[in-house]
């Protein structure tokens, strides 16, 4: 067993996760609004899902594959208008009702882990993302043993994770110094934030793989 495999797969479960995209703004957003722990278990939402796609991809599960391409634009679309959805909430979210509502109720991190376990889930480009990687840093190969794969994919889910540990842990530093009004504008930007990525990637995407 290489501690290589680890390695490597640890630096592509970080280099897959720390673009910010819709799932980063999302994370801490929640992280000011709910605390440490729902932003980071947020986090790990998107890292299983990530390592499901790397799965999918360092084995080379063509079925799975295939069935991706065939379908890409409606599974971009379905997406995308999640993602909006879930942006708009943020935007006309009101911070101080949200907080009395935690106070009355537990909050569910389950609910954290799967919402964005499924909003990231649903954007199958992170297959051919994690295809890329393993192609650059030629760590998936014919000689490789089970073992060397399942170590390679651990190392995925531990880098997305302490991506998301990190990125938590520095948002909340800044909790204390976040009011209702701050979070108020907060929730307005991550909103925004969240619907203009969507748009943008989306158009970007469309444009590539049918007017280019």
């Amino acid at each position: 067993m290489s501690i290589g495999n680890i390695i490597d797969g640890v630096i592509i479960g970080i280099s897959a996760s720390i673009p910010l995209g819709p799932i980063g703004v999302l994370v801490i957003q929640r992280t000011l609004n709910k605390g440490h722990l729902s932003g980071f278990v947020s986090g790990l939402g998107a890292a299983l899902s990530d390592t499901i796609y790397a799965i999918i991809a360092g084995f080379s599960l063509s079925f799975i594959v295939g069935f991706i391409e065939s379908q890409l634009l409606w599974i971009q679309i379905f997406g995308a208008l999640i993602l909006i959805a879930l942006g708009l909430k943020i935007f006309t979210t009101n911070p101080a009702i949200q907080l009395r509502r935690q106070k009355k109720k537990s909050t569910s991190l389950i609910q954290d882990f799967f919402s964005t376990f499924a909003l990231t889930i649903a954007n199958p480009l992170a297959v051919f993302l994690f295809m890329a990687f393993f192609a650059g840093f030629r760590v998936v190969g014919s000689e490789n043993t089970g073992i060397d794969n399942l170590l390679l994919i651990g190392g995925v889910f531990a880098g997305a994770a302490s991506w998301w540990l990190i990125l938590s842990s520095l948002v909340n530093l800044f909790r204390s110094k976040i009011n209702l009004r701050r979070l108020f504008w907060i929730n307005k930007i991550a909103g925004s934030t969240i619907i203009v990525l969507v748009v943008l990637a989306f158009t970007i995407w469309i444009s590539k793989e049918y007017l280019f």
